[in-house]
């Protein structure tokens, strides 16, 4: 089979913060940016990436998602325990420099793992947990 990964969701509490976060910090290119039965979605993806997207929505914002759970989501995203990301560059340096500076929540400053991977981590404004690691 071939198969690609074209999009993830992530939640957001917060749309114009995490646009400014994807678009304005991180460099994603804003793909699209709608409104539909008063749900707003913004699809970001790395320059240059074409094929990979995160898609930018409320908590649960599917159909049939009961208040219980989207409260329980919302309560989740707080903590910053119901969604991960990883990322990679080969500038882990100035991509961290470049979080500080713009106020982001360090998680783990740059550092070398046990097995061999260079990473650090920080949150998104929604609480997401966001790992870079360093291509070599």
């Amino acid at each position: 089979m071939d198969l690609i990964l074209h999009a993830s969701f992530l939640p957001y509490d917060d749309a114009e913060a995490s646009l400014a976060f994807y678009r304005d910090v991180l460099g994603f290119e804003v793909r699209c940016d709608v409104a539909y039965d008063g749900i707003r979605r913004i699809t970001a993806r790395p320059p240059g990436r074409p094929g990979s997207a995160l898609v930018l929505e409320p908590p649960a914002a599917e159909r049939g998602v009961t208040v219980e759970e989207r409260r329980t989501v919302v309560e989740m995203m707080a903590k910053g325990t119901y969604a991960r990301v990883l990322l990679s560059t080969g500038e882990l340096d100035r991509v961290f420099a470049r979080l500080l500076d713009a106020g982001a929540e360090v998680a783990q400053e740059p550092a070398e793992q046990p097995d061999g991977v260079r990473d650090c981590a920080v949150r998104d404004p929604a609480g997401t947990l966001l790992r870079i690691r360093e291509l070599r």
